[in-house]
């Protein structure tokens, strides 16, 4: 009876958990640290700046200028007060459909008090077969999910290291290819260069299942727990695929994309939408799990040599 009432304890503390997991960042989605551009002279730049909490301002000569930030990921969308009092509100859509509403309502709120409406110009959208770009969000937990099960299915039936090695290979090359086909051609969510978008799938992949494969090689079962923790527990909910990391609460956006899944996400966004701006951060940190991941199997590997070098 103390073994039931442990086991049932220990599985209501992990319903908890995952629903606090899920439902505490999307309960307190919004604005926060949105960064946004402004087009306008100093006196209304400055008083904008002063009563829009949540988003961070960069200052910009030009709509021109402002429109060739939000393209190169630098901001999420900008508000141009024109000479004539008039409002344009620059978004991105394909950044974060979730940024660009926030900077959308903000211009409008502008527009209102100078007495006139807000133009509005989509810089980067979706395609129109995905314009809100479900696509890609439903996708934050297959990617956790779906690499940490290959991960697995690998260790359980493949038993020598180089064949698991070339395993994780093929299976970060095959399903890079047919998760990046299927947002592509079947969902209709990505319309940029297919190769170039597979090639940040197949790192992504490489990385989740790499990770798993070296945590559970040196630590066991415990090491899968570890790996599903990250990825799935907290690497799905804090991607930011559904809004944007700047729309979670802080610091919980950044935490998300220092994981395999965030990373994955915005990596693939930035190379289909924005001709690979903005990459730099993603690719370190995929990098960085990838080769953590693999030192944990080779340390594994020679400890598993070294016991069995051991004379009996």
């Amino acid at each position: 009876m103390r073994h039931v009432v442990g086991l049932v304890v220990g599985l209501t503390v992990l319903l908890g958990v995952l629903l606090l997991a899920f439902a505490l960042p999307a309960v307190n989605t919004g604005a926060h640290g949105i960064q946004v551009g402004i087009v306008a002279p100093e006196p209304a730049a400055a008083q904008l700046e002063s009563k829009a909490d949540g988003f961070d301002f960069s200052r910009y000569d030009d709509a021109d200028e402002a429109r060739a930030a939000i393209l190169d990921r630098k901001i999420y969308g900008a508000v141009v007060l024109t000479p004539g009092h008039e409002v344009d509100v620059l978004v991105a859509t394909a950044a974060s459909a979730s940024a660009a509403t926030a900077v959308q309502q903000m211009g409008e709120q502008v527009a209102a008090a100078n007495g006139t409406t807000a133009t509005v110009e989509n810089v980067r959208s979706f395609p129109a077969d995905d314009p809100r770009g479900a696509g890609l969000a439903a996708g934050a937990l297959p990617m956790a999910l779906g690499g940490w099960i290959g991960a697995v299915a690998i260790l359980f039936t493949i038993r020598t290291t180089r064949h698991r090695l070339i395993a994780v290979g093929a299976f970060a090359v095959v399903g890079g290819l047919g998760l990046t086909a299927t947002l592509q051609f079947v969902v209709g969510t990505l319309d940029g260069n297919y190769w170039l978008t597979s090639l940040g799938a197949v790192l992504g992949i490489a990385a989740t299942a790499m990770t798993v494969l070296g945590l559970k090689s040196l630590f066991g079962g415990a090491g899968l727990g570890i790996a599903a923790v990250l990825l799935i527990l907290l690497g799905n909910p804090l991607s930011g695929l559904t809004s944007a990391p700047e729309m979670l609460p802080t610091p919980w956006g950044t935490i998300g994309q220092m994981l395999p899944p965030g990373a994955t996400g915005t990596l693939l966004r930035d190379l289909a939408f924005f001709d690979g701006a903005g990459i730099t951060r993603p690719l370190l940190v995929l990098a960085g799990w990838l080769i953590g991941g693999s030192l944990l199997f080779w340390i594994a590997t020679r400890r598993e040599a070294t016991t069995k070098s051991v004379p009996a």
